[in-house]
Protein backbone atom coordinates (compact mmCIF):
# COMPACT_ATOMS: atom_id res chain seq x y z
CA UNK A 1 0.00 0.00 0.00
CA UNK A 2 1.99 3.13 -1.24
CA UNK A 3 0.80 5.63 1.24
CA UNK A 4 -2.47 6.07 2.89
CA UNK A 5 -5.54 6.02 0.07
CA UNK A 6 -9.00 5.47 0.58
CA UNK A 7 -9.50 2.76 -2.30
CA UNK A 8 -7.56 0.29 -0.28
CA UNK A 9 -8.84 1.72 2.93
CA UNK A 10 -12.76 1.37 2.36
CA UNK A 11 -11.66 -2.54 0.76
CA UNK A 12 -10.18 -3.31 3.48
CA UNK A 13 -13.68 -2.26 5.40
CA UNK A 14 -15.35 -4.41 2.43
CA UNK A 15 -13.52 -7.38 3.30
CA UNK A 16 -13.86 -7.34 7.00
CA UNK A 17 -18.05 -5.96 7.57
CA UNK A 18 -18.93 -7.22 3.89
CA UNK A 19 -23.19 -7.20 5.32
CA UNK A 20 -22.95 -4.10 7.41
CA UNK A 21 -24.80 -1.37 5.92
CA UNK A 22 -22.67 1.10 3.93
CA UNK A 23 -25.06 3.71 2.21
CA UNK A 24 -29.30 4.51 3.69
CA UNK A 25 -31.33 6.85 2.12
CA UNK A 26 -35.07 5.68 3.03
CA UNK A 27 -35.77 2.17 2.20
CA UNK A 28 -32.63 2.16 -0.03
CA UNK A 29 -29.87 0.65 1.34
CA UNK A 30 -26.22 -0.85 -0.12
CA UNK A 31 -24.53 -3.00 1.76
CA UNK A 32 -20.30 -2.85 2.14
CA UNK A 33 -19.78 -5.93 -0.66
CA UNK A 34 -22.49 -4.16 -2.45
CA UNK A 35 -20.48 -0.91 -2.03
CA UNK A 36 -17.22 -2.53 -3.02
CA UNK A 37 -18.75 -4.36 -6.24
CA UNK A 38 -20.71 -1.71 -7.72
CA UNK A 39 -17.22 0.77 -7.25
CA UNK A 40 -15.06 -1.62 -8.90
CA UNK A 41 -17.56 -1.63 -11.68
CA UNK A 42 -18.13 1.83 -12.44
CA UNK A 43 -13.83 2.34 -12.04
CA UNK A 44 -13.94 0.01 -14.77
CA UNK A 45 -16.51 1.63 -16.87
CA UNK A 46 -14.60 4.72 -16.67
CA UNK A 47 -11.65 3.28 -17.98
CA UNK A 48 -13.41 1.61 -20.24
CA UNK A 49 -14.63 5.39 -21.45
CA UNK A 50 -10.99 6.38 -22.13
CA UNK A 51 -10.43 8.26 -18.77
CA UNK A 52 -6.92 7.91 -17.72
CA UNK A 53 -4.90 7.99 -14.54
CA UNK A 54 -5.96 11.02 -12.43
CA UNK A 55 -8.49 12.11 -15.42
CA UNK A 56 -11.29 14.59 -13.56
CA UNK A 57 -14.68 13.43 -12.48
CA UNK A 58 -17.33 15.22 -11.43
CA UNK A 59 -20.40 15.01 -9.11
CA UNK A 60 -22.91 17.22 -10.11
CA UNK A 61 -25.21 15.71 -8.00
CA UNK A 62 -27.51 15.92 -5.27
CA UNK A 63 -27.28 14.14 -1.88
CA UNK A 64 -27.59 11.12 -2.62
CA UNK A 65 -26.18 7.17 -2.43
CA UNK A 66 -24.65 7.64 -6.09
CA UNK A 67 -22.31 11.28 -4.44
CA UNK A 68 -20.61 9.04 -1.67
CA UNK A 69 -20.81 5.86 -4.43
CA UNK A 70 -18.92 7.58 -7.46
CA UNK A 71 -16.39 9.12 -4.96
CA UNK A 72 -15.19 5.87 -4.01
CA UNK A 73 -15.02 4.49 -7.60
CA UNK A 74 -12.96 7.42 -8.73
CA UNK A 75 -10.84 6.47 -6.02
CA UNK A 76 -10.75 2.72 -7.17
CA UNK A 77 -9.72 4.08 -10.41
CA UNK A 78 -7.26 6.46 -9.56
CA UNK A 79 -9.41 9.22 -11.00
CA UNK A 80 -9.40 12.42 -8.84
CA UNK A 81 -13.21 13.53 -7.76
CA UNK A 82 -14.06 17.15 -8.28
CA UNK A 83 -17.33 18.66 -6.66
CA UNK A 84 -20.21 20.72 -8.46
CA UNK A 85 -22.05 22.90 -6.82
CA UNK A 86 -25.45 22.28 -8.01
CA UNK A 87 -26.88 25.51 -8.22
CA UNK A 88 -24.17 27.55 -10.54
CA UNK A 89 -25.94 27.95 -13.72
CA UNK A 90 -24.12 27.67 -17.15
CA UNK A 91 -21.67 29.95 -17.11
CA UNK A 92 -20.61 29.00 -14.08
CA UNK A 93 -20.47 25.47 -14.77
CA UNK A 94 -18.89 26.12 -18.09
CA UNK A 95 -15.80 27.86 -16.22
CA UNK A 96 -15.72 25.25 -13.68
CA UNK A 97 -15.38 22.21 -15.61
CA UNK A 98 -12.92 23.60 -18.21
CA UNK A 99 -10.89 25.05 -15.51
CA UNK A 100 -11.15 21.70 -13.49
CA UNK A 101 -10.07 19.85 -16.64
CA UNK A 102 -13.39 17.62 -16.09
CA UNK A 103 -13.74 14.58 -18.58
CA UNK A 104 -16.92 12.80 -17.04
CA UNK A 105 -19.81 14.25 -15.33
CA UNK A 106 -21.80 12.02 -12.99
CA UNK A 107 -25.44 13.82 -12.86
CA UNK A 108 -28.77 13.94 -11.65
CA UNK A 109 -31.36 13.32 -14.20
CA UNK A 110 -32.76 16.79 -13.15
CA UNK A 111 -30.04 18.54 -14.31
CA UNK A 112 -30.19 17.83 -18.41
CA UNK A 113 -32.10 20.08 -19.88
CA UNK A 114 -29.21 22.71 -18.00
CA UNK A 115 -26.59 20.45 -19.43
CA UNK A 116 -28.26 20.83 -22.93
CA UNK A 117 -27.60 24.56 -22.56
CA UNK A 118 -23.83 24.43 -22.91
CA UNK A 119 -22.66 21.08 -23.54
CA UNK A 120 -20.86 22.12 -26.71
CA UNK A 121 -18.89 24.52 -24.65
CA UNK A 122 -17.28 21.80 -22.85
CA UNK A 123 -15.74 20.15 -25.16
CA UNK A 124 -12.90 18.64 -22.67
CA UNK A 125 -15.53 16.23 -21.19
CA UNK A 126 -15.93 12.62 -22.67
CA UNK A 127 -18.47 10.78 -21.01
CA UNK A 128 -21.63 11.57 -19.15
CA UNK A 129 -23.47 9.17 -16.37
CA UNK A 130 -26.98 10.14 -15.78
CA UNK A 131 -28.65 8.91 -12.00
CA UNK A 132 -31.78 7.77 -12.77
CA UNK A 133 -34.08 10.31 -10.54
CA UNK A 134 -37.44 9.95 -12.08
CA UNK A 135 -37.39 13.47 -13.83
CA UNK A 136 -36.93 12.12 -17.35
CA UNK A 137 -35.32 9.62 -19.84
CA UNK A 138 -31.35 8.95 -20.02
CA UNK A 139 -30.35 11.44 -22.91
CA UNK A 140 -28.96 9.81 -25.89
CA UNK A 141 -25.68 11.77 -25.15
CA UNK A 142 -24.95 10.64 -21.94
CA UNK A 143 -24.92 6.49 -20.42
CA UNK A 144 -27.11 5.06 -17.21
CA UNK A 145 -25.04 5.22 -14.09
CA UNK A 146 -26.74 1.89 -12.96
CA UNK A 147 -25.89 0.17 -15.80
CA UNK A 148 -22.52 1.22 -15.28
CA UNK A 149 -22.27 0.19 -11.21
CA UNK A 150 -23.73 -3.50 -12.53
CA UNK A 151 -21.89 -4.06 -15.97
CA UNK A 152 -18.90 -5.75 -13.69
CA UNK A 153 -16.82 -5.46 -17.14
CA UNK A 154 -14.21 -8.31 -17.41
CA UNK A 155 -10.93 -5.58 -17.53
CA UNK A 156 -9.24 -4.57 -14.54
CA UNK A 157 -8.44 -1.06 -13.60
CA UNK A 158 -4.66 -1.46 -15.54
CA UNK A 159 -2.93 0.76 -12.54
CA UNK A 160 -3.03 0.72 -8.50
CA UNK A 161 -3.84 3.44 -6.24
CA UNK A 162 -1.70 5.32 -3.92
CA UNK A 163 -1.26 7.88 -1.91
CA UNK A 164 -0.19 10.74 -4.24
CA UNK A 165 -3.68 10.40 -6.31
CA UNK A 166 -5.53 13.58 -5.45
CA UNK A 167 -9.12 15.03 -4.68
CA UNK A 168 -10.06 18.47 -5.72
CA UNK A 169 -12.13 20.06 -3.32
CA UNK A 170 -13.59 23.54 -5.33
CA UNK A 171 -14.42 26.37 -2.86
CA UNK A 172 -15.98 29.53 -4.01
CA UNK A 173 -14.84 31.61 -0.90
CA UNK A 174 -15.74 35.10 0.05
CA UNK A 175 -14.43 36.62 -3.40
CA UNK A 176 -13.40 36.01 -6.63
CA UNK A 177 -14.11 32.41 -9.13
CA UNK A 178 -14.01 29.17 -7.78
CA UNK A 179 -10.65 27.65 -6.77
CA UNK A 180 -9.79 23.97 -6.47
CA UNK A 181 -7.89 22.92 -3.49
CA UNK A 182 -5.77 20.22 -4.13
CA UNK A 183 -5.42 17.83 -1.60
CA UNK A 184 -3.21 14.31 -1.64
CA UNK A 185 -4.99 11.22 -0.14
CA UNK A 186 -2.35 10.44 2.03
CA UNK A 187 -2.59 14.02 3.67
CA UNK A 188 -6.32 14.62 3.71
CA UNK A 189 -6.68 10.70 5.63
CA UNK A 190 -4.13 11.52 7.93
CA UNK A 191 -5.59 15.27 8.87
CA UNK A 192 -8.95 14.16 8.83
CA UNK A 193 -8.02 11.19 11.30
CA UNK A 194 -5.98 12.71 13.60
CA UNK A 195 -7.96 16.04 14.70
CA UNK A 196 -8.93 14.24 17.67
CA UNK A 197 -5.68 12.92 18.65
CA UNK A 198 -6.32 9.08 17.12
CA UNK A 199 -2.78 7.28 16.70
CA UNK A 200 -2.16 6.65 12.35
CA UNK A 201 1.05 5.67 11.51
CA UNK A 202 2.96 7.79 9.15
CA UNK A 203 3.43 4.35 7.16
CA UNK A 204 0.21 2.53 6.28
CA UNK A 205 -0.74 -0.44 8.13
CA UNK A 206 -4.06 -1.97 6.91
CA UNK A 207 -4.11 -3.75 10.53
CA UNK A 208 -4.43 -0.28 12.19
CA UNK A 209 -8.01 -0.25 9.91
CA UNK A 210 -8.71 -3.50 10.75
CA UNK A 211 -8.27 -2.90 14.61
CA UNK A 212 -10.76 0.35 14.19
CA UNK A 213 -13.63 -0.73 12.14
CA UNK A 214 -16.56 -1.37 14.87
CA UNK A 215 -18.24 -4.71 13.89
CA UNK A 216 -21.70 -2.72 14.91
CA UNK A 217 -20.77 0.27 13.09
CA UNK A 218 -22.65 3.67 13.95
CA UNK A 219 -24.80 5.95 11.37
CA UNK A 220 -23.82 9.12 10.81
CA UNK A 221 -25.89 12.06 8.78
CA UNK A 222 -24.72 15.04 6.78
CA UNK A 223 -27.34 17.31 6.82
CA UNK A 224 -25.20 19.47 4.79
CA UNK A 225 -24.46 18.87 1.30
CA UNK A 226 -22.44 16.74 -0.03
CA UNK A 227 -20.92 19.09 -2.85
CA UNK A 228 -19.25 21.09 0.19
CA UNK A 229 -16.34 19.78 1.83
CA UNK A 230 -17.62 20.29 5.28
CA UNK A 231 -20.93 17.96 4.32
CA UNK A 232 -18.64 15.35 2.31
CA UNK A 233 -15.28 14.61 4.95
CA UNK A 234 -16.87 13.48 7.84
CA UNK A 235 -18.61 10.83 6.07
CA UNK A 236 -14.74 9.37 5.03
CA UNK A 237 -14.18 9.47 8.71
CA UNK A 238 -17.38 7.41 9.38
CA UNK A 239 -16.52 4.81 6.64
CA UNK A 240 -13.09 4.39 7.06
CA UNK A 241 -14.59 3.02 10.44
CA UNK A 242 -16.73 0.47 9.19
CA UNK A 243 -20.02 3.09 9.81
CA UNK A 244 -22.64 3.86 7.23
CA UNK A 245 -24.13 7.31 5.99
CA UNK A 246 -27.81 8.08 6.31
CA UNK A 247 -29.29 10.26 3.99
CA UNK A 248 -32.01 13.52 4.08
CA UNK A 249 -34.78 11.78 1.87
CA UNK A 250 -35.68 15.75 0.68
CA UNK A 251 -33.60 17.78 -1.59
CA UNK A 252 -34.29 21.02 -0.01
CA UNK A 253 -33.20 21.44 3.75
CA UNK A 254 -36.28 20.58 6.23
CA UNK A 255 -36.03 19.94 9.63
CA UNK A 256 -38.67 17.17 10.49
CA UNK A 257 -36.67 15.27 7.59
CA UNK A 258 -34.27 15.37 9.73
CA UNK A 259 -34.87 14.62 12.85
CA UNK A 260 -37.45 11.75 10.96
CA UNK A 261 -34.35 10.31 9.83
CA UNK A 262 -32.44 10.42 13.20
CA UNK A 263 -34.87 8.46 14.80
CA UNK A 264 -35.50 5.90 12.14
CA UNK A 265 -31.67 5.37 11.13
CA UNK A 266 -30.51 5.46 14.87
CA UNK A 267 -28.07 8.34 13.90
CA UNK A 268 -24.87 8.46 15.92
CA UNK A 269 -23.60 11.56 14.76
CA UNK A 270 -24.73 14.23 12.73
CA UNK A 271 -23.13 16.82 10.57
CA UNK A 272 -24.62 19.93 9.58
CA UNK A 273 -23.70 23.86 9.19
CA UNK A 274 -24.38 26.40 12.01
CA UNK A 275 -27.01 28.04 12.96
CA UNK A 276 -28.67 27.87 9.63
CA UNK A 277 -29.68 24.47 10.21
CA UNK A 278 -29.32 24.59 13.96
CA UNK A 279 -32.54 27.00 14.31
CA UNK A 280 -34.55 25.72 12.28
CA UNK A 281 -34.23 22.03 14.00
CA UNK A 282 -34.21 23.80 17.78
CA UNK A 283 -37.78 25.63 16.46
CA UNK A 284 -39.24 22.05 15.38
CA UNK A 285 -38.33 20.42 18.50
CA UNK A 286 -39.67 23.55 20.73
CA UNK A 287 -42.78 23.25 18.75
CA UNK A 288 -43.62 19.19 19.53
CA UNK A 289 -40.68 18.20 21.93
CA UNK A 290 -42.03 14.60 23.02
CA UNK A 291 -42.26 13.91 19.06
CA UNK A 292 -38.83 12.15 18.60
CA UNK A 293 -36.91 9.48 20.05
CA UNK A 294 -32.96 10.66 19.65
CA UNK A 295 -31.46 8.64 22.05
CA UNK A 296 -29.31 7.28 19.35
CA UNK A 297 -27.90 10.41 18.75
CA UNK A 298 -23.87 11.46 20.87
CA UNK A 299 -22.65 13.60 18.62
CA UNK A 300 -23.25 16.69 16.57
CA UNK A 301 -20.70 18.38 14.32
CA UNK A 302 -20.84 21.85 12.98
CA UNK A 303 -18.06 23.81 10.75
CA UNK A 304 -18.58 26.86 8.10
CA UNK A 305 -21.18 28.90 9.61
CA UNK A 306 -21.11 30.35 12.80
CA UNK A 307 -22.77 27.91 15.69
CA UNK A 308 -23.95 30.44 18.71
CA UNK A 309 -23.33 29.42 21.92
CA UNK A 310 -26.93 30.24 22.92
CA UNK A 311 -28.52 27.91 20.42
CA UNK A 312 -26.10 25.36 21.59
CA UNK A 313 -27.49 25.10 24.41
CA UNK A 314 -31.04 25.40 23.36
CA UNK A 315 -30.73 22.38 21.50
CA UNK A 316 -28.37 20.60 24.35
CA UNK A 317 -31.94 20.85 26.75
CA UNK A 318 -33.77 17.92 23.93
CA UNK A 319 -30.37 15.97 23.38
CA UNK A 320 -28.70 16.28 27.18
CA UNK A 321 -26.60 13.11 25.86
CA UNK A 322 -25.07 14.99 22.87
CA UNK A 323 -21.86 16.52 22.48
CA UNK A 324 -21.52 19.59 20.00
CA UNK A 325 -18.62 19.89 18.34
CA UNK A 326 -18.33 23.07 16.72
CA UNK A 327 -15.10 22.66 14.23
CA UNK A 328 -13.28 25.73 13.10
CA UNK A 329 -11.23 25.64 9.45
CA UNK A 330 -10.65 25.77 5.78
CA UNK A 331 -10.63 23.39 2.80
CA UNK A 332 -6.75 24.25 2.57
CA UNK A 333 -6.38 22.88 6.18
CA UNK A 334 -8.76 21.48 7.29
CA UNK A 335 -9.29 22.03 11.38
CA UNK A 336 -7.10 24.00 13.19
CA UNK A 337 -9.46 23.87 16.29
CA UNK A 338 -13.00 23.04 17.31
CA UNK A 339 -15.19 24.10 20.79
CA UNK A 340 -16.35 21.21 22.48
CA UNK A 341 -19.97 21.64 24.12
CA UNK A 342 -21.63 19.75 26.60
CA UNK A 343 -24.61 19.94 28.69
CA UNK A 344 -24.31 22.27 31.36
CA UNK A 345 -20.83 23.58 30.74
CA UNK A 346 -20.51 27.09 29.13
CA UNK A 347 -19.17 27.94 25.60
CA UNK A 348 -18.49 31.23 24.14
CA UNK A 349 -19.23 31.41 19.70
CA UNK A 350 -16.57 31.07 17.32
CA UNK A 351 -13.65 30.60 20.04
CA UNK A 352 -11.20 27.55 20.19
CA UNK A 353 -7.85 26.45 22.08
CA UNK A 354 -5.00 26.83 19.51
CA UNK A 355 -3.38 24.43 18.31
CA UNK A 356 0.86 23.73 18.36
CA UNK A 357 1.00 24.32 15.33
CA UNK A 358 -1.81 27.20 15.00
CA UNK A 359 -0.14 30.68 14.90
CA UNK A 360 -1.71 34.42 14.91
CA UNK A 361 0.15 36.32 12.59
CA UNK A 362 0.42 39.69 11.59
CA UNK A 363 0.30 40.68 7.89
CA UNK A 364 4.21 41.21 7.90
CA UNK A 365 4.63 37.40 9.60
CA UNK A 366 5.17 38.31 13.15
CA UNK A 367 3.25 36.54 15.98
CA UNK A 368 0.97 38.33 17.82
CA UNK A 369 1.55 38.92 21.51
CA UNK A 370 -1.51 36.67 23.08
CA UNK A 371 -3.28 38.79 25.52
CA UNK A 372 -2.50 42.12 23.67
CA UNK A 373 -6.05 42.26 22.01
CA UNK A 374 -3.98 42.88 18.59
CA UNK A 375 -6.16 41.31 15.50
CA UNK A 376 -4.16 38.74 12.97
CA UNK A 377 -4.37 36.43 10.68
CA UNK A 378 -4.82 32.51 11.34
CA UNK A 379 -1.89 30.42 10.37
CA UNK A 380 -1.79 26.24 10.31
CA UNK A 381 0.68 24.06 9.89
CA UNK A 382 0.97 20.67 9.69
CA UNK A 383 -0.22 18.75 6.87
CA UNK A 384 -1.91 20.56 3.95
CA UNK A 385 -3.40 20.64 0.83
CA UNK A 386 -0.74 21.29 -1.91
CA UNK A 387 -1.95 24.42 -3.30
CA UNK A 388 -4.78 25.97 -5.98
CA UNK A 389 -5.27 23.88 -8.71
CA UNK A 390 -3.78 25.61 -12.38
CA UNK A 391 -3.01 28.59 -9.76
CA UNK A 392 0.32 29.14 -8.57
CA UNK A 393 0.30 32.81 -7.79
CA UNK A 394 -2.96 32.11 -5.61
CA UNK A 395 -1.24 29.14 -3.80
CA UNK A 396 2.11 31.06 -3.09
CA UNK A 397 -0.08 33.79 -1.32
CA UNK A 398 -1.98 31.27 1.04
CA UNK A 399 0.21 28.62 0.95
CA UNK A 400 3.53 30.88 2.52
CA UNK A 401 6.85 29.61 4.01
CA UNK A 402 6.94 30.93 7.91
CA UNK A 403 10.54 30.22 10.05
CA UNK A 404 11.55 27.46 7.39
CA UNK A 405 7.99 25.60 8.04
CA UNK A 406 5.07 26.09 5.10
CA UNK A 407 1.65 26.86 6.15
CA UNK A 408 -1.89 27.59 4.92
CA UNK A 409 -3.17 31.05 5.52
CA UNK A 410 -6.21 31.18 4.48
CA UNK A 411 -6.96 34.93 5.44
CA UNK A 412 -9.30 34.47 8.64
CA UNK A 413 -8.47 37.16 11.12
CA UNK A 414 -8.27 36.35 15.00
CA UNK A 415 -7.10 37.67 18.55
CA UNK A 416 -5.34 35.09 20.93
CA UNK A 417 -5.74 35.65 25.03
CA UNK A 418 -2.91 34.46 27.28
CA UNK A 419 -4.27 30.87 27.64
CA UNK A 420 -4.22 30.19 23.90
CA UNK A 421 -7.51 30.38 23.27
CA UNK A 422 -8.32 32.11 19.74
CA UNK A 423 -11.48 33.99 19.15
CA UNK A 424 -12.70 34.33 15.50
CA UNK A 425 -13.05 37.47 14.13
CA UNK A 426 -13.96 36.90 10.00
CA UNK A 427 -12.23 36.21 6.68
CA UNK A 428 -10.18 39.40 6.10
CA UNK A 429 -11.65 39.58 2.32
CA UNK A 430 -15.27 40.91 4.12
CA UNK A 431 -13.18 43.50 6.06
CA UNK A 432 -15.11 46.56 6.23
CA UNK A 433 -13.42 49.53 6.69
CA UNK A 434 -15.20 52.29 8.18
CA UNK A 435 -13.59 55.79 9.00
CA UNK A 436 -10.04 53.91 8.89
CA UNK A 437 -11.49 51.09 11.87
CA UNK A 438 -11.89 47.49 10.71
CA UNK A 439 -15.12 45.96 11.26
CA UNK A 440 -15.32 41.89 10.59
CA UNK A 441 -18.88 40.94 9.65
CA UNK A 442 -19.15 37.76 11.92
CA UNK A 443 -18.10 39.71 14.60
CA UNK A 444 -21.21 42.01 14.32
CA UNK A 445 -23.71 39.17 13.00
CA UNK A 446 -22.76 37.39 16.56
CA UNK A 447 -23.72 39.95 18.44
CA UNK A 448 -27.05 40.67 16.67
CA UNK A 449 -27.83 37.16 16.69
CA UNK A 450 -27.71 37.04 20.88
CA UNK A 451 -30.40 39.42 20.68
CA UNK A 452 -33.70 37.23 21.90
CA UNK A 453 -35.31 38.95 19.19
CA UNK A 454 -32.83 37.89 15.85
CA UNK A 455 -33.69 34.79 13.99
CA UNK A 456 -30.90 35.57 11.49
CA UNK A 457 -28.43 38.35 10.72
CA UNK A 458 -26.15 39.38 7.76
CA UNK A 459 -23.54 42.44 7.85
CA UNK A 460 -22.19 43.90 4.92
CA UNK A 461 -20.18 46.96 3.69
CA UNK A 462 -21.89 49.64 1.95
CA UNK A 463 -20.08 52.68 0.55
CA UNK A 464 -20.36 55.71 2.27
CA UNK A 465 -18.69 59.24 1.14
CA UNK A 466 -17.73 60.29 4.52
CA UNK A 467 -16.83 56.98 6.04
CA UNK A 468 -15.64 54.47 2.51
CA UNK A 469 -18.14 52.41 3.87
CA UNK A 470 -20.76 51.93 6.19
CA UNK A 471 -21.84 49.19 8.40
CA UNK A 472 -25.60 47.81 7.57
CA UNK A 473 -27.05 44.50 9.18
CA UNK A 474 -30.12 42.98 7.45
CA UNK A 475 -32.38 41.02 10.39
CA UNK A 476 -34.94 38.25 10.14
CA UNK A 477 -36.77 38.86 13.12
CA UNK A 478 -38.36 35.71 15.17
CA UNK A 479 -42.24 35.97 14.43
CA UNK A 480 -42.62 35.79 18.28
CA UNK A 481 -40.80 38.92 19.28
CA UNK A 482 -40.61 42.37 18.85
CA UNK A 483 -38.02 45.12 18.44
CA UNK A 484 -36.79 48.24 16.55
CA UNK A 485 -33.09 49.58 14.43
CA UNK A 486 -32.44 51.20 17.80
CA UNK A 487 -32.64 48.89 19.93
CA UNK A 488 -30.35 46.37 17.85
CA UNK A 489 -28.11 49.22 17.43
CA UNK A 490 -27.65 49.72 21.44
CA UNK A 491 -27.74 45.87 21.71
CA UNK A 492 -25.06 46.07 19.59
CA UNK A 493 -23.14 49.21 21.52
CA UNK A 494 -23.34 47.48 24.79
CA UNK A 495 -21.76 44.93 23.46
CA UNK A 496 -18.68 45.96 21.05
CA UNK A 497 -17.22 49.12 20.35
CA UNK A 498 -19.61 51.92 19.11
CA UNK A 499 -18.05 52.10 15.72
CA UNK A 500 -19.01 47.99 15.41
CA UNK A 501 -22.21 49.11 15.30
CA UNK A 502 -24.66 49.15 12.24
CA UNK A 503 -25.48 52.73 11.21
CA UNK A 504 -28.42 51.28 9.58
CA UNK A 505 -30.50 48.06 10.39
CA UNK A 506 -32.89 47.13 7.22
CA UNK A 507 -35.15 44.73 8.46
CA UNK A 508 -35.76 41.24 5.65
CA UNK A 509 -35.93 37.31 5.01
CA UNK A 510 -32.40 35.78 4.22
CA UNK A 511 -32.55 33.34 2.44
CA UNK A 512 -29.67 31.05 2.15
CA UNK A 513 -28.06 28.39 -0.09
CA UNK A 514 -27.83 24.57 0.50
CA UNK A 515 -24.23 25.32 1.93
CA UNK A 516 -26.38 27.73 4.95
CA UNK A 517 -24.55 30.71 3.27
CA UNK A 518 -26.20 33.96 2.31
CA UNK A 519 -26.38 35.36 -1.11
CA UNK A 520 -23.84 38.20 -0.72
CA UNK A 521 -24.16 40.04 -4.14
CA UNK A 522 -28.58 40.14 -4.16
CA UNK A 523 -28.07 41.17 -0.38
CA UNK A 524 -26.11 43.82 -1.03
CA UNK A 525 -27.74 45.21 -4.04
CA UNK A 526 -30.46 44.98 -1.64
CA UNK A 527 -28.49 47.05 1.15
CA UNK A 528 -27.57 49.45 -1.32
CA UNK A 529 -30.84 50.28 -2.62
CA UNK A 530 -32.57 50.57 0.84
CA UNK A 531 -30.26 52.82 2.25
CA UNK A 532 -30.38 54.96 -0.69
CA UNK A 533 -34.35 55.07 -0.43
CA UNK A 534 -33.14 56.17 3.52
CA UNK A 535 -30.84 58.46 2.94
CA UNK A 536 -33.51 60.61 0.41
CA UNK A 537 -36.32 60.50 2.60
CA UNK A 538 -34.57 61.82 5.70
CA UNK A 539 -33.13 64.57 3.12
CA UNK A 540 -37.14 65.71 2.18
Amino acid sequence: MAGWNFAEIFREVAKEIPHAPALVQGSRRIEWHELDQRTNSLAQHLVAAGLKRQSKVTQYLHNAPAYLESILACFKGSFVPLNTNFRYGPEELIYLWTNGDVECVIFHGCFANTIEQFRSKVAGVRHWLWVDDGTGPCPNWATSYEEAATSRPASAVPWLPDGDDLILVYTGGTTGLPKGVMWRQDDLFMRLNTERGDQYPDVPDLDVIRTNISRRGRSHLSAAPLMHGAGLLTCFLVLARGGWISHLQQRSFDPIDLLDTVERDRVASLMWVGDAFARPVLAALQSQPKRWDLSSLKTIMSSGVVFSAEVKQAILEHVPQVVISDVFGSTESMSLGRNVTAKGEASATATFKAKADTRVITEDGVDVVPGSGQAGMLAIGGRQALGYYGDPVKSAAVFRMLDGKRYVVPGDWATVDHNGIVQLLGRGSGCINTGGEKVFPEEVENELKAHDAVDDAVVLGIPDIRFGQSVVAIVETKKSHLTSASELIAFVKSRLSSYKAPRHILFAEIRRGPNAKPDLPSLTAFAKEQVANLKKEASI
